[in-house]
């Protein structure tokens, strides 16, 4: 992604490469909301099995329990919403373009290629992410925390 926006960048096009960060980050601001539903379903679906992988699996197997669950119907969700926000900036196309001949050449990873789904993969890293940082925090303080939790939740 990086080596594409520099090419860009090189052929006189910072402005244009500047908007199109600014809508990838509006894309993956507008695609996050769409988490909310899956990853409640995603508790409400742990099975006994789960729950004992959860408890013994270590620092991060909460989070690792919400990508395995939510990754791929997240992604189905988010395509569209960053398609729609990028669609807007005339060098989105551009870039998949000059990303796709460095993605022939081997010198840009598949996925890395297209704007949209880059955008989206690196929307979920950022979501799972924040998850793996609350699921830090409730490790380090579980009292504490929960506590805070819990008033979230049901606005003690």
């Amino acid at each position: 992604m990086n080596d594409a926006a520099k090419a860009l960048r090189f052929t006189g096009q910072q402005q244009r490469v500047d908007e199109l960060v600014t809508a990838m980050n509006r894309a993956a601001e507008a695609a996050v909301p769409e988490a909310k539903a899956l990853l409640v379903a995603a508790v409400k679906s742990v099975s006994v099995g789960d729950a004992r992988r959860i408890v013994t699996g270590g620092e991060d197997s909460v989070t690792r329990f919400f990508a395995d669950k939510t990754r791929a119907p997240l992604g189905e969700r988010f395509l569209p919403i960053v398609k729609r926000h990028t669609a807007s900036v005339d060098l989105a196309n551009r870039f998949n373009a000059v990303a796709g001949q460095a993605a022939h050449l081997g010198l840009v990873k598949g996925d890395d290629a297209n704007v949209d789904r880059y955008v989206t993969t690196k929307a979920l890293d950022g979501l799972y992410l924040m998850i793996g940082e609350e699921e830090k925090k409730i490790h380090r303080d579980p009292v504490g925390t929960g506590s805070v939790l819990l008033a979230k939740v049901f606005g003690s």
